[in-house]
């Protein structure tokens, strides 16, 4: 009897010292790779202190969510991109020659792209005036017609939408759609079904039931592009649903801006959508006849922007904080979430400190309570250094808007908060044009409803200040 509780201790001890290597490994592997590929070094120090102690559910939540393994496969895409009507620096528009001349060479810089002339962008405002709009474009079109969307809706609108893509098709013209994996539905995604069986062909960004693909769950497309035989296009935060018609008075009714762009730009969209198209498909469509020569169509000086967990990490943040630093009078911002991150907000209240007016526009109740209670306790940094946050009343605004000196116009898909600034897939396109950029700016004025002070904060309950300091904790990921 002895004997045999003899060998149970040293087969114990011989799993203790197996499992004790095992976690160790584990260990090593995930502090290696984080040290090596890691940026942020919060981000870096929190997974290596929670692997330290407990290297096994550290590992595995490493593995599914820590490792960024969101690498482009359209490179080819880029190098091919078309060149055409480039800005040169003999330009001599006076904004572009003045102050913003280095925000113009920086975001080529790090962009890559080049900011074309000779564009046209009309603005319009929700659903009532942006999708009749959309529909007779797609319902004339002859080539092509490109759309991304994260929400497309099985309602009224969608499937208006829906058949005009059908009728396209059946008419000759190439016609791709791209929804996101769980914006338009993860379960069961009902407008994916129709278009398939109609033999229009769909796909859902980065979606999969298998846990092994489980990582990209939280890496999302935002981006919202129409391009119509390559000469006109759409951009701007409009989703496609029933909710965004305000006249028809839904339930939750959402207010929002769409831009209709004509001009060299809109080949820019075209390539951002066939690279976003190749990514998940491996379809290549760079072909010539989806990037027809375009006319002058306009005066604007126009550039693309994209975003994302890949190598195109945090550039609409960048010239958004690049612009910011470089404002001499004023910064107005339009968005349904603020939550940005410090350095962001460091930004904002550093221009209010030398005299710049700072204002941003937030829904009074946005359709996430979460963020709303979140943001309390973010909003007190930057008004108590001078910046003016005013808070919208209903309906509830979707539009993403940043306007610089009444000069320079920054619109699109992205929210300023750290899921659309560091997470999601985004685009924004930036505008060289005084005209447009007033009446941009005159609009985000008109929506200063109600001014949320410092004392507005101060006076919640103890509770619901200790609630919104919690909740703020899940900022990365709200």
């Amino acid at each position: 009897m002895r004997a045999f509780y003899t060998y149970l201790f040293f087969q114990e001890l011989k799993e203790d010292w197996l499992f004790a290597i095992i976690r160790l490994i584990l260990l090593l592997g995930v502090t290696y790779h984080v040290l090596k590929h890691v940026r942020d070094t919060r981000a870096a120090i929190g997974w290596i202190g929670f692997s330290w102690i407990m290297p096994i559910t550290g590992f595995i939540l490493y593995a599914m969510f820590g490792i960024n393994r969101v690498v482009r496969r359209a490179q080819k895409l880029v190098s091919d991109r078309p060149r055409h009507n480039k800005l040169f620096d003999d330009l001599t528009q006076f904004y572009i020659k003045g102050h913003f001349y280095p925000l113009a060479k920086v975001v080529e810089g790090f962009t890559q792209r080049p900011l074309l002339i000779g564009n046209k962008v009309t603005i319009f405002y929700n659903g009532d005036q942006t999708y009749p709009e959309m529909l007779a474009e797609i319902n004339c079109a002859q080539t092509c017609v490109f759309l991304s969307s994260y929400i497309l809706k099985n309602d009224g609108i969608g499937r208006q939408f829906a058949d005009a893509l059908i009728k396209a098709q059946e008419r000759g013209a190439v016609v791709r759609v791209l929804v996101d994996g769980i914006g338009s539905g993860y379960f069961y995604c009902p407008i994916a079904r129709y278009l398939k069986k109609n033999n229009v062909k769909i796909d859902r960004f980065m979606h999969s039931f298998w846990p092994w693909r489980m990582p990209f769950i939280n890496l999302r497309t935002h981006k919202k592009i129409l391009v119509v035989d390559g000469k006109v296009g759409f951009i701007g935060g409009l989703n496609i649903a029933d909710d965004n018609i305000v006249a028809c008075n839904p339930k939750f009714p959402v207010s929002d801006t769409h831009f209709k762009v004509e001009g060299a730009i809109v080949l820019e969209l075209t390539e951002v959508f066939l690279q976003d198209w190749f990514f998940i498909t491996s379809e290549d469509l760079n072909k010539k006849k989806f990037f027809p020569h375009t006319n002058v169509a306009g005066n604007m000086l126009c550039r693309v922007v994209t975003a994302g967990p890949d190598s195109d990490m945090e550039k609409i943040k960048y010239t958004m904080m690049q612009a910011i630093s470089l404002a001499r009078k004023s910064v107005r911002i339009m968005t349904p979430y603020f939550l940005p991150d410090d350095r962001f907000l460091s930004v904002l209240s550093l221009a209010a400190i030398r005299g710049v007016t700072v204002e941003i526009i937030t829904p009074k109740r946005s359709n996430q309570r979460l963020v709303d209670w979140a943001r309390n306790k973010n909003n007190v940094f930057p008004i108590r250094d001078g910046c003016r946050i005013w808070l919208e009343r209903p309906p509830f605004n979707h539009s993403k808007l940043l306007v610089i000196d009444r000069i320079w116009s920054f619109v699109g898909s992205s929210n300023i908060d750290m899921r659309s600034l560091r997470l999601n897939f985004e685009i924004n396109m930036e505008i060289y044009h005084k005209e447009f950029a007033e009446d941009l700016d005159d609009f985000i004025c008109a929506h200063r409803h109600q001014e949320l002070t410092l004392e507005d904060l101060e006076k919640r309950n103890f509770f619901k200040k200790l609630r919104d300091s919690t909740i703020r904790l899940l900022l990365p990921y709200l």
